[in-house]
Parts: C-alpha cells; structure tokens; sequence
C-alpha cells in the first residue's frame, strides 16, 4: 500500500486557531505509544526505511515504512498483531518486529538489499515516542457523485531515547493524509490551511527524529543535488522529464528548508537550499514549453527567496568562514555579528512566508501530477534537449567573447593618461562575466538534466570531459565573483572599522590574480566539442 500524506510543522503563534479547528466534536482522540526498532548502526534509516510497533487506542500494529513513487507518497505496509503476544512480550521485555510478513508483499523489494534472518538478529529498539493524536475527516463530494476524504493529523508529543528516558525531544505537526478520491482536494486542502496558519512543510519523519535524538543531533545534514535519482529514459514524453527534473531538483529543496524552518542556521543548509531553488529556477526557464501546467508566477517567487537567502548566507559565510581564515594569517578581528543580526529577513522568515511555501506544495502537486494527460504527451523529449543546449551553448560563447572585449577595453584604458577621453566606465565592466557566470551555471544544470537522454554509450568519456571543463570554467568565474563581493562587505566595513581594511586589501590582491586563471579554463570550454 502507498501512503499520500504532507507534513506540516505548526508555528507557536498560530497553534491556539489550529487546535480550534482539529478539536471539534467529530474529531477522536488517540493515544500512540510507538516502539522505533533499528540496527544499532542504523542501517534501515540509512537505506529511508522505518520500523515501529504501535499501540493505537486498544490495538498494536506492526507498521514498515520505505520510499514511495513521489515526495508526498511513502510505501507503508500494517500488521495488527495479537495483543495478548505482544502483552507478553513487554512483560519479559522481549518485544521485537516479525519480519518474515514482508514475504511476498510490494513492501519486499524495499528489503531486498538485507537478509532477513541476519537483520532480525541484529535488531534493537532505540527510541519510543508518545503522541496524543488528534484526527478529524474532511470530505468533498466529486462532480462523479464519488467522494473525496483526508484524514487531518495534529500530532503532540516526545520522543524518548530507548536506553536513556532523560533524553527527549517535543513533535509538534499536522498531517494531511489523502484516504480516497481526487488528489487535487489534498492539495488544495493544504493550501488552504497553510495560508490560514502559516504552516511550513516538513519531510523530516518521526523515525529521522529518533534518529537525531539518539545521535545527538539536531538536525540532518544537509542534502546536495543526487543525480542518481533523477528517474527517465531514452523514451521521456516532454511533460514526463520536466516533472522528473523538478521532482529531482525538490529532493534538494526540501531536506534543507525543512531544516531551515525547524531552527537550522547552518551555512550548508542554506547553501544547498539555494543551490537547488537555482537548479530549479534554471530548469522551469529552460523546459518551460515542456509543459502546459507550468506556473509563470513561481519563478519570481524562487528568484526572490534565493536572493534573501544568499543575502544572510554571505554575511554569514564570512563571519563563520572567511575571518577565522584572515586572521589565521594574521589580520586583526572584524565583528559582523551586528551585521548579521540587522539582517530584518532571516532564511526562517524567508522560507516561512506563504507564497514560498504554497509555490513548494504548488511544484509537489506538479510533479504527481499525470503527463499523459497533456498535449505534448506524444513529444520526446530528447527532440527538443538538443535545441535547448544548444541556445545556451552559444548564449554563452557571445557572452564570453563579450567579456573578452571589455577586458581589453580595461587593458587599453590602463595604459593611457588620465586626462585622455579613453576612460572605460569600470562600475559596469563585471557585467559581461557575471551574466557569463549565470549562463554557465544555467547550462551546466541542463546539461546534467539532459545527459541520461543525450549522452550516447560510445561517447561517455567525451560527455565526462566536456562537462568537466564546464563545471571548471563555471567554478572558476564564481570564485571570482564571491571574492569581488568578499572584497566590497570588507570595503563597506572598512568605513565604521579599520580592521576591514586588512580584509579589504586581501581580496583586492586575489582579484588581481584571478584573471589568468579564469581565461585559461574559459578557453578550454570554448575549445570542447559538444557531447549532444
């Protein structure tokens, strides 16, 4: 069976209005007391699988969980278990899961990889939870006179380390799970609660939350684009592969901000959050005649959360990052805790805002969505890759040899007298290589996209090459951009702080040494036949 849910976490100042709305007279009250079994290594979390035995009310159910087809869509598969066995069990303190009932069921491949015997052995519980669960249905009847219903979940309880009850940490979240009929109700039943209390979603289970207790951790690590998981073949339909690139791109997307709006300030969350809005961005630009369900109004949302949070992310990277680093080589200290805390909106802020999280339930629905059912069902894909990448390709080159005559420009302009009418406009002479930078990156992440339907067998080690050299050329241009921006925070600075100036003639010098470096990796781009 394949469970449909979104997970939400409930802000603190909307929680009195949620909890009139779950406890009304139809809704049931539920005591849920769960038992998490693991191997001590935690080899099931590892391979995204869960494991429970759960009172529910009067009954206890064995319950497995494993990846499903979608974000939204886990496999679960539920056995309730004779109580008077299991009472026993907890009386000798013996109560372990009965694997040998995943035999044969669609719950089976997802052990495929462990030998169930071996794994029975070496099983333990590491962590309980204790959960008051609120339920209520919500049903909307179908123009089919069928129904459509989904079970509204608001949990409230801890989670308890199995060996040491000292050890604990709160659940607070709100489940919509969809139980039958029109997928489209469970997404626009969570639009609207989202709205109404400034719901943020969440892809974190319980089972990564006993994971994290027990590790001592508060968050999990952040999550970096996985390539490997990017689902289509030679034969992907146009609607098909833009709702497999955007799926690929929200397995980024989705770790990281649910990190970010459980409390995480870490810089790599924020970085692989940005990182995989602008793969997104660059791919509903790129592939949006893919698809007549695009929404146009999502890419200004995503260009302008990725702004906020490359806004905190740069202050903040240089504080954590780049001082410790300057005075290691002896530069005086420079304090940019002031700076970071006048920052008014905070990567927490920016994800919690209502059109960022309704654009992620938005671009989820989109991704479960059928393409069969779209006009362009019967396009390859493949037939219109090459046509892409190859307007990119040559975006790019015109903008190099743009950035090229500017840079001769400046080399002329140095060479001559002040008070010659030779003088180039330097404010705008970074302009050619930071939109060469942005078309790089642009077709770096199409070419990743394409290169499962372009790439030939044959020809792998040329794809290899050619990519290398991109990504080369595409690192080099945005160290050269991190350091100009490095070099004008510590300019700016440098006007309340002297001690900036330090930072301010480190960068300047590094700039100076860049260039060569940057033309060298350019031109063996340039130079690269291209694999499509």
């Amino acid at each position: 069976m394949q469970e449909i849910e979104l997970k939400f976490l409930v802000p603190e100042s909307r929680l009195k209005g949620l909890m009139r709305q779950t406890h009304v007279k139809s809704s049931q009250v539920t005591q849920l007391a769960a038992h998490y079994y693991d191997t001590p290594d935690q080899q099931l979390a590892q391979a995204g699988i869960g494991l429970r035995i759960r009172k529910e009310g009067d009954t206890w159910v064995q319950t497995i969980k494993a990846g499903g087809d979608g974000i939204a869509a886990r496999l679960e598969h539920n056995a309730v278990l004779d109580n008077e066995q299991v009472q026993i069990m907890l009386d000798n303190n013996e109560l372990m899961p009965d694997l040998a009932i995943y035999q044969d069921t669609p719950i089976a491949a997802a052990l495929a990889d462990f030998k169930l015997k071996k794994l029975a052995k070496t099983l333990t519980r590491l962590y309980v939870t204790d959960v008051e669960r609120t339920t209520r249905l919500l049903t909307k009847s179908n123009e089919d006179e069928t129904d459509s219903c989904i079970e509204m979940a608001y949990d409230q309880g801890e989670i308890i380390h199995g060996t040491d009850d000292s050890l604990r940490k709160a659940i607070q979240e709100i489940e919509f799970e969809l139980v039958s009929g029109d997928l489209d109700f469970l997404f626009t039943t969570a639009k609207t609660w989202c709205k109404r209390y400034k719901l943020c979603l969440s892809t974190v289970t319980k089972a990564e939350n006993g994971s994290l207790l027990i590790n001592g951790q508060n968050h999990s690590p952040a999550v970096n684009a996985n390539l490997s998981q990017l689902q289509i073949d030679k034969d992907s339909s146009a609607p098909a592969f833009i709702r497999a690139v955007v799926h690929n791109c929200l397995l980024q997307i989705l770790p990281n901000s649910s990190a970010i709006v459980a409390g995480s300030i870490d810089d790599d969350h924020i970085l692989q959050l940005r990182i995989g809005i602008d793969r997104l961005r660059t791919a509903l630009k790129a592939f949006t005649d893919f698809s007549d369900e695009i929404n146009p109004e999502w890419l200004p949302i995503l260009k302008q959360t990725a702004t906020l949070l490359s806004d905190y992310y740069q202050l903040a990277y240089i504080n954590v990052q780049i001082e410790p680093e300057l005075q290691a080589c002896g530069a005086p200290a420079v304090d940019w805790t002031a700076d970071i805390e006048n920052i008014k909106i905070t990567p927490i802020n920016t994800l919690q805002a209502n059109d960022f999280q309704i654009t992620l339930l938005e671009l989820i629905a989109f991704t479960m969505s059928d393409p069969s059912i779209e006009p362009q069902t019967d396009q390859l894909a493949c037939d219109k890759l090459t046509k892409v990448l190859s307007k990119q390709y040559k975006k790019c080159l015109k903008t190099n040899k743009e950035a090229d005559e500017v840079s001769d420009e400046v080399s002329v302009a140095e060479l001559v007298s002040d008070d010659t009418n030779v003088s180039t406009d330097v404010a705008d002479n970074d302009q050619p290589e930071s939109d060469l930078l942005n078309q790089l990156k642009d077709l770096r992440y199409i070419s990743e996209f394409s290169t499962p339907l372009l790439s030939k067998k044959k020809a792998k080690k040329k794809t290899k090459r050619w990519l290398k050299r991109l990504i080369k050329a595409q690192k080099a241009l945005e160290k050269l951009n991190d350091d100009n921006q490095h070099q004008q925070f510590y300019e700016l600075k440098s006007k309340t702080d002297t001690n900036a100036l330090y930072g301010t003639g480190w960068f300047t010098a590094i700039l100076t040494d860049d260039q060569s470096h940057i033309d060298a990796r350019l031109a063996k781009f340039a130079d690269s036949s291209t694999f499509w």
